[in-house]
Parts: structure tokens; C-alpha cells; sequence
């Protein structure tokens, strides 16, 4: 009998990172590792780690640490982990300089690594050592052209799976819960957890060139999944008793670019609300600057379809857009949330915002504001401006004293919390539909999410009414009160697959 090898995987960051993990709890699955969820209880505990800003780096080098004290405290007969590995945007986009100032981790591997993640971890805990790996701009690494992308070999996409010019063969004999490839760029998948919800890839990495933002430099350029390979997911998730799928990217708007229809998303996303077992479907990280009317039409008025519109504006005051290379100004966004919600009231809307920016006025803080006024979003991200080192902004010159900058985010976060709370208040009366979440009689009881909230961002629904209610369960609502930016709703009726009865008392 083969030795028992175990493996947890810790996910810091976004949805991106939660589906990046299931690959390679997928990967090591097939390979014959035992997924155990406490790193505790694990021979090895990879932390798929964030890059983004300075406080998700804290969080992810704080998990690397938690991990080396369970090492430590395995070595003294009071645990199991004999090695802490860093994987994710971190460790891709730091390498080596990364390993050098965290000895704790026994290895830092990055998204070259991942089509042999078994191999490297086994080295690891074997003793040997993987040399980590040197980080180079991921962008160079995909033709200029987008037209050319698909057909390049040899290039590590995370969520994309297959990165050899000649694909080697799916594993015949999975286990139970791994995701079989369906094609040269579908994953292995296996769930890390039981949520009615789960994200799927649709594409990865970004060609906007945001001042402000590194990402392009460690995920690479943009190159979207083909539709097959995500309805192939999608259904695998329904089976797997997966009711609501969230597409991620770094940027939905983009989709379909590089296949040869950039509205390649709006004949998909029917195609996915189709899928038997799915009960609704989320997009996110859309671009204001590339919506489009067809695009609208589809996510406000498909059966199934989340009217959710989570639109990247980082700010409205027209010389900060333009600092940051981006576009749009406040009039504009009010134009796209007004044509929205012509078409469909109730929809959903929420963004994230810059302030501090260099060169930032009073005046444009003012505007920001004037648009948060009238904007009536669901949900608001502010964040304080800080150099990003290898961006274009980080050599601006006008950068505001940090205290400053943390006056301005706890002026605007406020604003924000009382906007939120505002709007939440106008739903008061509404019809929603909610996904159960999780059931807890000791706690906060039946919790879900109304159409216009997205899983751990946007808020929840407390359903005070309704019986034999468990998660993946959607019901008709109505709101009666609401909390900050949470709802409360009475259940009216209980909806979905193979559910069409009114709801207990």
C-alpha cells in the first residue's frame, strides 16, 4: 500500500486564488495525495498566497508563519507538518526574493510549477530542495497579438490547466470529487469545500496598463477559456451540487477578444443559465470603459442571469482616471447605472475606489464624492492609495502625506458605509430571490444572498421564515428591514430545481 501523503491548502486573496487552489487540490487528488482541511492534520500545507496590496502580502507572509509553527510544533511530537510551502501571486510575482526573506518556507513555487505540483511537493517533503523560481514579466510570455494566444504552448495559465504543446493524458482512474480534463486547457478540479456556490475561470490576465496595478506583470496578458472547456466546468459544478457559478477574471468585459468575438460572452452566459442544476449565475470585474449595450441587455434580462453589475471605477474625477490610465468621468458612470437600471431597477451594482491618488485635489475628492452620492451602489470598496513597486504610479510625483491619505480613506469609508446602509434601506419592500448559504439555529440561523449580493463582498439576506430550508435551496423573499448593508426578508416561497412550494410560517 502506497504511504499515506496528506495536504492542505490554505487560499489568501480573491475568487481567482479559490479556483487556482481546487486545480491543484485536483492535481495532487489525482496524484494520490489526502486533502485534509486543517494544515494541522497535514503533512505538508501549501499556502496559495496574494500580491496585491501591502496588507494582503502581510496576510499571506502571517499564513506562512501560522504553517511554520505548526512545523515547529510538529517537530516537538505535537502535530504532523513537516513542510510549509508558498505558492500563488506572491510567490510568482517575489520568487526567489520571497524565499530569501522567509527561510520558513521550505519552498516557494510559481505558476510554472503547477502542472507538476505533485513532483514538487514530494521533493519537499522528501528533504530535497526545488529552487525557486526567478519571476519575469508575465506579459512577454504571450504573443502581442490576442488573435495569437490560443495557440501558444508552453506558457503556465492558472485555471487554464494544460501548458505542453502536446497534452499528456488525463488520469484514468480519478477519485471521486476530481473534475476529469475535458480538453487541452480544462482543469483537474476538486472542490475544497461544500458552498452552493463556486467560481469558474472564464479568462486570465489583463492588457489594461492601470498605473496603479501590478497584477499584469505576474498573471500576464489576457487570454480567455474557451466556452467548451467553461460550460464543461459549469456542469461538473451542477453535479457536484453547485447552484450558483461566479465568472472570474481579471476582466469579463474582455472575454471572447482573443477567440474572435468580443461578444462572445453574451451567446455563453444563456448557454451557462441553462445548465441543469444551476439556479444563477454571476459575473464580475467588469470594465466601465468596454460595456456594451448587448452585453447590458443580456445580464439584466436573461432567466437566471444575476442582474449584477460589479463595475471597476476607482474613482470619477476625470484627472485622477487619466493619472491612473484610465477612463470616464462622473457624468459618464451615471449614464451607465441610469441605462442599467432602465432596464432592470433592481439591479445590483458595486465598485472599489482609489482615494489619495497622486496629485489628487481636494476638488477631485469632492467629485468622487458627488458621485458616490448619487451612484446608489449596493456595495463600496474604498482603499488608500500606496506605491505598487513596478507601476507607473509609484513614480509619480505629487504624492500626498500618508496622513493625509488615511484621512481622505476614513472620510470616504464612511460615506461609503452610510451610502450602502441608504441603499439597503430602499429595498426595504423588494421581492428578492436568495440563495440559502448556510443554516445555524445557534447563530445567525437561515443566511443567503440576494441576486445583487456576491459570496463574502456585498453583504447577506437573514431569512426570518421558511422550513426545511438548507444551503442551495432558493427562495422568493420579500425584505422587511435591513441591517447596515444586510437585508432581512420573510420567505415567501421556495423556488429552483425540482422546488415550486410555498414556504412555512
Amino acid at each position: 500500500m502506497p504511504e499515506r501523503r496528506t495536504v492542505a491548502l490554505v487560499t489568501l486573496g480573491c475568487a481567482r486564488n479559490e479556483v487556482d487552489s481546487e486545480e491543484l487540490a485536483g492535481r495532487l487528488a489525482a496524484d494520490g495525495w489526502e486533502l485534509v482541511e486543517d494544515a494541522a492534520d497535514a503533512d505538508v500545507a501549501v499556502v496559495n498566497t496574494c500580491g496585491f496590496v501591502e496588507a494582503a502580502k502581510k496576510d499571506s507572509v502571517d499564513a506562512l508563519l501560522e504553517a511554520n509553527d505548526l512545523k515547529a510544533a510538529a517537530k516537538e511530537g505535537g502535530g504532523r507538518t513537516q513542510a510549509v510551502v508558498a505558492v500563488g501571486c506572491m510567490a510568482e510575482r517575489y520568487g526567489k526574493e520571497l524565499a530569501e526573506a522567509l527561510p520558513e518556507a521550505d519552498g516557494v513555487l510559481g505558476f510554472d510549477d503547477y502542472a507538476d505540483i505533485s513532483d514538487r511537493l514530494q521533493t519537499i517533503l522528501s528533504g530535497g530542495i526545488h529552487a525557486s523560481h526567478t519571476p519575469r514579466d508575465r506579459r512577454k510570455l504571450l504573443p502581442i497579438s490576442p488573435a495569437e494566444r490560443q495557440d501558444a504552448a508552453g506558457v503556465a495559465l492558472p485555471g487554464h490547466a494544460q501548458t505542453a504543446a502536446e497534452p499528456a493524458p488525463a488520469p484514468q482512474d480519478l477519485p471521486e470529487g476530481v473534475a476529469p480534463a475535458s480538453g487541452p486547457r480544462a482543469p483537474l478540479r476538486r472542490r475544497l469545500g461544500s458552498e452552493p456556490v463556486a467560481s469558474v475561470k472564464l479568462a486570465s490576465g489583463c492588457d489594461r496598463r492601470c498605473s496603479f496595478c501590478a497584477i499584469p506583470s505576474f498573471r500576464g496578458s489576457f487570454i480567455s477559456r474557451r466556452p467548451s472547456d467553461v460550460l464543461a466546468e459549469t456542469r461538473w459544478l451542477a453535479e457536484q451540487g453547485v447552484k450558483e457559478v461566479m465568472l472570474v477574471s481579471e476582466n469579463n468585459t474582455s472575454y471572447g477578444k482573443d477567440l474572435g468575438d468580443i461578444r462572445l460572452l453574451e451567446t455563453l452566459l444563456p448557454e451557462l443559465a441553462a445548465v441543469d442544476g444551476i439556479e444563477r449565475i454571476r459575473v464580475s470585474y467588469l470594465q466601465p470603459a468596454e460595456m456594451r449595450p448587448g452585453l447590458i441587455d443580456v445580464l439584466t434580462g436573461t432567466d437566471k442571469v444575476a442582474p449584477y453589475f460589479d463595475l471597476s471605477f476607482q474613482h470619477s474625477a476625470p484627472g485622477v482616471l487619466r493619472a491612473m490610465r484610465r477612463f470616464g468621468d462622473t457624468d459618464r458612470f451615471l449614464e451607465l447605472l441610469e441605462t442599467i437600471r432602465t432596464k432592470a431597477p433592481e439591479a445590483g451594482a458595486r465598485s472599489n475606489f482609489i482615494v489619495g491618488f497622486p496629485g489628487e485635489s481636494e476638488s477631485d475628492l469632492a467629485e468622487l464624492e458627488r458621485f458616490l452620492n448619487e451612484a446608489r451602489l449596493d456595495a463600496i470598496g474604498v482603499f488608500g492609495y500606496s506605491d505598487e513597486e513596478g507601476t507607473e504610479a509609484a513614480g509619480y510625483d505629487g504624492k500626498l502625506d500618508p496622513e493625509v491619505v488615511a484621512e481622505r480613506l476614513d472620510r470616504v469609508s464612511r460615506l461609503a458605509e452610510e451610502l450602502t446602509a441608504q441603499r439597503a434601506a430602499e429595498r426595504v419592500g423588494e421581492t428578492v430571490r436568495v440563495l440559502v448559504d448556510r443554516v445555524d439555529d445557534e447563530d445567525d440561523g437561515i443566511v443567503g444572498r440576494a441576486a445583487h449580493q456576491a459570496p463574502e463582498t456585498d453583504g447577506v439576506t437573514l431569512l426570518t421564515s421558511g422550513r426545511d430550508l438548507r444551503p442551495g435551496r432558493m427562495v422568493e423573499a420579500k425584505v422587511v428591514a435591513s441591517e447596515g448593508v444586510d437585508l432581512v426578508a420573510e420567505v415567501l416561497s421556495v423556488v429552483g430545481t425540482g422546488c415550486s412550494e410555498e414556504a412555512g410560517r
